[in-house]
C-alpha cells in the first residue's frame, strides 16, 4: 500500500491536473468536431438562420471543436484556445440548449444542459490555470 501512495504522491501536481483537464477538454470535443467533418454542418447552419445570425458564421464550428480542441492538446495558446472554446460551448447553449436551459432531466436529475455546461466550465478553469508543464506553451 506505501508504494502506491508514494506512487501517487509523485504524479500528484497542478500540472498534471492540467495535462488531464486540457487532454479531456480536447479530446472530448475532437469526437464531436469529427463528426460534423464527416456529416456536415447543414444543421448548424439551420440553427444560425433560425437564430437570425448569418450562416456562414457555422463554419466556426470548425475552429472550436476541431483546431481548437487540436490546440489545447498539445497545450498551445491554451489561454485563448480554451476562451474560444468556451465561447463555442456558450454559442452551443445559447442554439441548442436555450429552451430548456434549467431543464432537468427525469432519469438523472442533472441539468439537461450539464454536459456543454461542464465542457464550457472547464475551459473557463484553463483560461485561469494555464497549460502547465506539460505543454508546448511551457518548451
Amino acid at each position: 500500500m506505501r508504494s502506491l501512495e508514494d506512487f501517487l504522491y509523485r504524479i500528484s501536481s497542478d500540472n498534471v491536473g492540467k495535462l488531464i483537464l486540457r487532454l479531456m477538454l480536447g479530446v472530448l470535443m475532437l469526437f464531436h468536431g469529427y463528426k460534423k467533418y464527416q456529416s456536415g454542418i447543414d444543421g448548424i447552419k439551420m440553427l444560425m438562420i433560425n437564430n437570425g445570425l448569418p450562416q456562414f458564421i457555422a463554419y466556426g464550428v470548425y475552429v472550436g471543436e476541431i483546431l481548437v480542441p487540436i490546440l489545447i492538446i498539445l497545450g498551445l495558446y491554451t489561454r485563448i484556445s480554451s476562451l474560444i472554446y468556451a465561447f463555442t460551448m456558450a454559442a452551443a447553449i445559447y442554439l441548442v440548449h436555450s429552451s430548456h436551459l434549467f431543464g432537468i432531466n427525469a432519469k438523472t436529475g442533472g441539468l439537461l444542459i450539464e454536459t456543454p455546461l461542464l465542457f464550457m466550465l472547464g475551459a473557463i478553469a484553463l483560461v485561469c490555470f494555464g497549460a502547465g508543464k506539460y505543454s508546448v506553451d511551457k518548451r
